[in-house]
């Protein structure tokens, strides 16, 4: 069985593995909130930017100074951030029972109309961790800025067992 196939067949934790995929150390807020709250079976997680070290790696618009493919690559890495989040708050990432909401919000100029494609980074990622299975629909939304002038904010909701 090849790497992808064994991971759509594991749990979140071993597909992560199985996908050679290390998460990065949890991100920690910029300002006065926390990272996430559970009411219920709902986990709510802040806005996950695209940052390394609480330093951006992506700065701009796409569709501007930032290409599409720059849009997806800084998507996946706010993605990361998000499952580094997830996993500290519950300790497993095999707890998670479905992604409720995936938001995703992409700075870009005015005229800018791939959004689906950039947005793609962070669906594509959440599928290959938690299977179509655990998926949901998504909000795609360009916007003037962000927070430290990133292209890219995620807005995830999960549901958790108990």
């Amino acid at each position: 069985m090849v790497n992808h196939q064994k991971a759509q067949a594991a749990g979140a934790e071993q597909r992560l593995r199985d996908l050679g995929i290390t998460l990065p150390p949890p991100p920690t807020p910029f300002g006065a909130y926390v990272e996430a709250i559970r009411t219920g079976n709902l986990v709510f997680f802040s806005g996950m930017l695209p940052v390394v070290d609480r330093k951006p790696r992506y700065i701009g618009r796409v569709g501007g100074a930032l290409t599409s493919e720059d849009g997806r690559k800084a998507a996946e890495t706010a993605t990361l951030n998000a499952l580094a989040a997830a996993r500290e708050y519950l300790g497993s990432l095999d707890r998670v029972v479905s992604v409720v909401k995936l938001g995703v919000y992409i700075a870009t100029e005015g005229d800018f109309r791939d959004h689906p494609k950039v947005a793609d980074g962070a669906s594509e990622m959440l599928l290959q961790v938690f299977g179509e299975e655990r998926l949901s629909g998504r909000v795609v939304l360009g916007v003037a800025s962000l927070p430290l002038g990133v292209p890219i904010e995620i807005e995830l909701v999960l549901e958790v067992e108990d």
